[in-house]
């Protein structure tokens, strides 16, 4: 009796009874106010830093191409011109390769000019040419590819030695709002450019590297034709889940049953299979003696030993799991009570399964903020030009100062040296705030994770504040409050939002350091150094595993912070030595949970992705011309996307029947610690609770105060 005491006594002591108790307390004051200020400087600078990106930020140098002069193709005096033209495309191939020329922002050493379409045949300046005039060639026969500013009247034997004009033109095709060659097309006899087929690979390799536009418009032409579709699966993936929930009320026990039964019976066929396998290969004198020791693992499946170890494994798992279901029985009972509980709570207030809407919306303000400052900071440099030259030892560039800095819009027109233009170089890095651009931008890394964790944090918080209020209310529907969600809303922001930036806070922490060990880890893989990658993995398995521990803490503090109003530390450990008091109830529940909601999750997701199958590849038969699929590039497009929204909405609705359980049953764990069904203090939990626990409440609160008068 002592060591009992004693053992609860290591984990708390149990929460005693409180007459004026009635659930999520009303009068609660601010918790972990430092950290709520600190959370909100943060934020601010989170905010100060998306303005330093919107004023020094230029994402034109991402989503346009410029030209030579440095003009972007597609704006302002170039709006009617939205595709760039390369002189000689083979430069960007011969220089350096399709990687390289990708990071530079496709930036090749040739002249570039904004042309309002590409060349649609191959053309070549004939040698009678040479000495006739721009305007004549090029103008008067609708080739405007010359750079902007070159006089009719100027030779074209001087424009081609300048590269004012292009000596060759290549039927091209739009792609990233570039003209690049057509695969199939011939290139030119000209010096300096070999003719072989490597140039022909080249031009495929940097199509096939670059033009996403063609299979970017399929997509979207898929998309549009297939979206009322697409809508009336996510319908049905809505339906199904919502189904699911509701029906958990009258078929949870056989349910879980089921499933348990499925789980059995999958150990039993693997016992049985691997009886088999060992049986023909014992009666065949398959041993691992005659195998060895071998890297092949493949060919330890063709022993015996393989198979009986395996079965050896099966059946250990079968026992202890038959062995856990007859010792254990009564607490799987109570959870498939709490699941049915919880379904009748979350059919009380059908707000909360459209409250993951409010999440998703502001993790996608979240997100979305991050990237648009992310991408400003990156395009924050000015682009810096220099003087480039084909060919550095032609007569006249000797005295020409290469690589030094000059201006596009005042290229020379009559050098002496043939060739010599003002080229991009790079962005400038000179600034301050390019100066600060790594900084910076690991800052906007830690305020995407600590708003995203902030925000899930809230959902689970509110959630949690309104189920309390559901599982405290005695007479229900009757004492349930009439806006349960809204309240635990404005609640949790007035007084919590310091508790909730703490929690999220600790889990960022580790999520950064998590991702910065994936980044050591990737630098490390060409060494090939086997004691540095097995440091590297238990260190990153050691961080999962806290990452999960955290979760779950964090999970259960936010549940206890909704209904007693005190700062994190203290609800994280109430709740923790809570759990602990009743850790087999927690273990037992923890799993029953999971099982049911994969089960939902396979049923709604694997349904809705078979009907999308058999719809958009037409072998659902007889539905008539109005239910008839759409004809479509990739038909396996429509049905990723159905798959893809179905899970998003299964996880959705079953992330708020979990935070329903796990709520309901810390209420419960508390019920039974504060109460003991006396007159005083009757229990507030459902009565199959508490036909499986053998307990009864005496009267209802009030009666002992009716006998009084």
């Amino acid at each position: 009796m002592g060591g009992k005491q004693d053992g609860d006594e290591a984990y708390g002591k149990p929460a005693k009874y409180d007459p004026t108790f009635r659930g999520p307390i009303r009068n609660r004051s601010c918790t972990d106010i430092i950290c709520c200020v600190l959370f909100l400087v943060f934020i601010l600078g989170y905010i100060v830093v998306g303005i330093v990106a919107w004023v020094y930020g230029d994402p034109r140098q991402v989503l346009y191409p410029r030209n030579s002069t440095g003009a972007y193709c597609g704006v302002g005096a170039n709006e009617d011109k939205p595709y760039l033209l390369y002189f000689n495309i083979f430069s960007c191939i011969l220089a350096t390769n399709v990687i390289v020329v990708a990071e530079n922002g496709l930036q090749c050493p040739t002249p570039q000019v904004c042309v309002s379409s590409c060349p649609k045949d191959a053309w070549t300046v004939e040698v009678k040419q040479l000495s006739q005039k721009v305007g004549e060639v090029f103008y008067t026969a609708d080739r405007n590819f010359c750079l902007p500013g070159v006089p009719w009247d100027m030779p074209v034997i001087q424009s081609l030695q300048q590269e004012l004009c292009p000596g060759f033109l290549l039927p091209s095709t739009p792609a990233l709002g570039r003209c690049l060659p057509l695969a199939n097309s011939t290139p030119p006899e000209l010096p300096g450019i070999p003719s072989n087929t490597s140039i022909s690979h080249g031009i495929s390799g940097v199509l096939d590297s670059l033009s996403a536009r063609d299979i970017t418009v399929k997509i979207f032409e898929d998309v549009a034709q297939s979206w009322h579709w697409i809508l009336v699966a996510l319908g049905v993936a809505l339906v199904l889940s919502l189904l699911f929930i509701l029906l958990l009320r009258l078929v949870a026990g056989p349910l879980v049953l089921v499933l348990i039964l499925g789980v059995l019976g999958v150990l039993a066929y693997g016992i049985y299979h691997c009886w088999e396998e060992y049986r023909v290969l014992r009666d065949k004198g398959a041993s691992i003696n005659q195998l060895g020791i071998t890297t092949n693992l493949g060919a330890y499946r063709n022993v015996q030993e393989t198979w009986l170890a395996a079965l050896i494994v099966l059946a250990v798992l079968e026992g202890i799991l038959l062995l856990l279901l007859i010792f254990l029985r009564q607490r799987i009972r109570i959870a498939i009570a709490l699941l049915k509980e919880a379904s009748k709570a979350v059919g009380q207030m059908m707000s909360t399964l459209f409250y993951p809407l409010v999440t998703f919306v502001l993790l996608l303000i979240c997100i979305v903020y991050w990237a648009m400052t992310a991408l400003y900071l990156a395009t924050s440099g000015q682009p810096q030009y220099v003087l480039w030259v084909p060919n550095a030892s032609l007569p006249g560039c000797e005295k020409v100062p290469m690589n030094t800095s000059c201006d596009p819009m005042a290229q020379p027109m009559n050098s002496s040296c043939p060739g010599l233009g003002c080229v991009f170089q790079s962005y400038s890095s000179t600034g301050l705030v390019q100066r600060s651009l790594f900084n910076l931008q690991i800052y906007g890394v830690l305020g995407l994770f600590w708003t995203i964790n902030w925000v899930l944090a809230l959902g689970q918080c509110v959630l949690a504040g309104a189920f309390a209020s559901f599982y405290w209310a005695f007479h229900k529907p009757r004492d349930i409050p009439t806006f349960p969600l809204s309240s635990a809303f404005i609640r949790t922001l007035r007084y919590h939002t310091g508790s909730l930036a703490f929690g999220a806070l600790i889990l960022t922490l580790v999520q950064i350091a998590r991702v910065i060990l994936e980044y050591i880890d990737s630098k490390l893989r060409g060494a090939q150094n086997p004691v540095a990658r097995c440091i590297m993995c238990c260190f990153k398995c050691c961080l999962w595993c806290l990452e999960k521990f955290i979760k779950f803490l964090n999970r259960n503090a936010y549940i206890m912070i909704a209904i007693y109003g005190k700062n994190f530390c203290v609800s994280a450990k109430n709740a923790f030595m809570l759990l602990m008091r009743n850790i087999v109830r927690v273990v037992v529940l923890d799993k029953v949970t999971d099982l049911l909601l994969l089960f939902g999750k396979l049923l709604v997701v694997g349904g809705v992705g078979v009907l999308s199958f058999f719809f958009f590849t037409s072998r659902i038969q007889g539905l008539g011309r109005d239910f008839e699929n759409p004809s479509l590039n990739y038909y396996w497009l429509p049905i990723m996307i159905s798959i893809l929204g179905a899970y998003v909405i299964a996880s959705g609705f079953f992330s708020v029947f979990g935070m329903c359980v796990d709520t309901l049953f810390l209420c419960f764990l508390e019920d039974l610690e504060r109460n003991d069904g006396s007159l005083d203090r009757p229990y507030y939990m459902p009565k199959s609770l508490l036909k499986i626990l053998g307990r009864k409440n005496e009267a209802f609160p009030g009666d002992k105060k009716k006998k009084k008068k």
